[in-house]
């Protein structure tokens, strides 16, 4: 707002606008004053004081219009040690305005278009990528590194062109896995497996937050990795997933910390080609494999599910391989379950990466399997009522939103190898009838992708109860009477002729479609079925 303006409105005499319009202009007037004071040699103490003053005045849009320009940007970059010149960060004094120089861009690039243009004709990302070279092995000054990679964050979220930038041209994504790499503190034992100290420390506050800067800046930087990558690019792929395992493995300093750090490497691995992610899962080593063969050896005959899978000091181990971090996603699945919503942000991409792993990794698939869907002994209630994951999930098969629904379905059915009849023997007909129509296999079968033939084995109890569980509930039934057995051939024809007629009713006035199976197994009006019957009758007799 110019100063004639504001003289206008001030004669104007409106109480309430001159108040506003009086502290607008003093606001803009303060922010000019500011700049114009960090050009100066002051000492350290009044720079930290001005950005203060200036990083709350950025939080609004209005101030900052008028004194978002390039020159401004400038002495900022300058204050932040993001200027090429700068070789070094020694001055430990300097650390405080370069921390309040960062906030303060992390604040006027979020609000302003014009300084996220000026950013791309600064090429702001290569100076951040240099200032996090700088620092990335100094733990002491990771306030730096955090706003750095916040500031990094934010500029990748609002242009697209930054993505391709730091992917490609600045090697981000080595630099990014990096700083997480020095985060966690990461020993490598062998190439695509840390050492995990299950008895040390949480990772501290300020190393949680660097870390959740991080991945959130990865996740902005691969976001259409899954879709299409460069066989080049796999190794660099599994190294990130491998500190994604170990990220998943450690815990912050606060639930609600490990909770959120959990939540981004999750979003994270939804990025990485699904081919990379077999480093989420290793190998036992000796040691451990010794120790699991003791473990297996103590267990009874009888208990042949249960000898699948082991937990040997703390550690879950399937088939010979190591499961913690796959064992981790899966209780992170089942507390957002617990929450109750926010289901389509929090649950769904947890969800839709087990799916994704057990599609292509048969040991994970096998894994969930064991402990998602063990073999049923217990028939009495329908399969979504109860407490196991197995019941959560199959009551999310009929949620609401659509997007969970499908999701927690498909993961099922992956569970299942894609066939029908498996998946109704774990969830009911009911339950299942949006995927099975959606898929179109409501006639049964399976699904398109090939998994091994290795046959599921029903348990005694199952065995016995099969006879008389409902198909469509999934439960086991008590045999009720027929009530036509005591009907006459009258009136079992009326009943018959009355049904015939409320239908023929309801379908005149279209409050019921009578639907039919098209040969393809999905759903569509009846007529239209018979007639497509009919044409294959035909075609069938004309080549007899």
């Amino acid at each position: 707002m110019d100063e004639e303006r504001a003289l206008y409105i001030v004669r104007a005499g409106e109480a309430g606008a001159i108040e506003r319009v009086l502290r607008d202009y003093s606001d803009k007037k303060l922010c000019e004053g500011i700049f114009k004071v960090l050009v100066k040699d002051i000492p350290t103490t009044c720079q930290v004081s001005c950005l203060e003053v200036l990083r709350i005045l950025s939080r609004d849009k209005k101030v900052l219009v008028p004194v978002t320009t390039k020159e401004n940007m400038q002495i900022l970059l300058r204050l932040a040690k993001l200027n090429e010149s700068d070789d070094s960060l020694e001055k430990v004094s300097e650390f405080p305005v370069i921390v309040e120089s960062l906030k303060c861009l992390c604040n006027i690039v979020f609000n302003s278009q014009m300084a996220q243009q000026l950013s791309l004709e600064l090429n702001l990302a290569a100076k951040l990528c240099n200032l996090l070279r700088k620092c990335k092995d100094r733990k002491f000054i990771s306030d730096i590194k955090c706003f750095d990679l916040r500031l990094l964050f934010l500029l990748s979220l609002l242009h697209t062109d930054i993505r391709s930038q730091l992917r490609y041209e600045l090697q981000g994504l080595a630099l990014l896995t990096q700083i997480l790499e020095s985060a966690f503190s990461i020993k490598w034992t062998d190439e695509y497996e840390s050492a995990i100290d299950r008895n040390g420390p949480p990772l501290s506050p300020q190393e949680t937050d660097c870390a959740i800067e991080a991945l959130k800046a990865l996740f902005n930087v691969t976001v259409d990795s899954w879709k299409a990558h460069k066989e080049s690019d796999s190794h660099q792929f599994r190294v990130m997933a491998a500190v994604l395992r170990h990220c998943l493995l450690i815990v912050g300093p606060t639930e609600d910390k490990t909770e959120e750090l959990h939540s981004n490497a999750v979003n994270l691995l939804s990025n990485v080609p699904v081919s990379c992610l077999d480093v989420l899962i290793c190998p036992l080593t000796h040691e451990e494999t010794a120790q699991e063969a003791t473990t297996l050896d103590e267990l009874p005959n009888d208990k042949t599910a249960e000898k699948e899978t082991v937990l040997k000091n703390n550690t879950m181990v399937y088939n010979g391989m190591n499961m913690e971090a796959i064992h981790v996603l899966l209780n992170f699945m089942e507390k957002r379950i617990d929450k109750g919503s926010s289901y389509r942000e929090g649950l769904t991409p947890v969800l839709s990466l087990l799916t994704e792993c057990s599609r292509a990794h048969r040991n994970i698939r096998k894994f969930l399997k064991d402990q998602v869907l063990p073999p049923l002994r217990d028939v009495t209630n329908r399969p979504e009522v109860g407490s196991t994951v197995r019941n959560k999930l199959v009551r999310l098969m009929t949620h609401v939103d659509l997007g969970v629904k499908q999701i927690a379905a498909e993961f099922l059915f992956v569970l299942c190898k894609e066939r029908v009849d498996s998946l109704l023997k774990y969830t009911g007909y009911g339950n299942a009838a949006g995927l099975l129509a959606a898929r179109g296999l409501l006639a049964g079968g399976r699904g398109d992708n090939w998994y091994s033939e290795d046959e599921d084995t029903d348990t005694e109890e199952y065995k016995n109860a099969k006879p008389n569980i409902n198909l469509i509930t999934g439960h086991l039934e008590e045999p009720m009477p027929n009530p036509i057995d005591e009907m006459t051939e009258e009136q079992k024809e009326y009943e018959a002729m009355k049904l015939v007629n409320m239908l023929d009713k309801l379908s005149r006035e279209e409050l019921l479609k009578p639907m039919g199976l098209k040969p393809d197994g999905t759903i569509t009006p009846l007529e239209e079925a018979l007639n497509q019957y009919s044409v294959i009758e035909e075609t069938s007799s004309d080549t007899d």
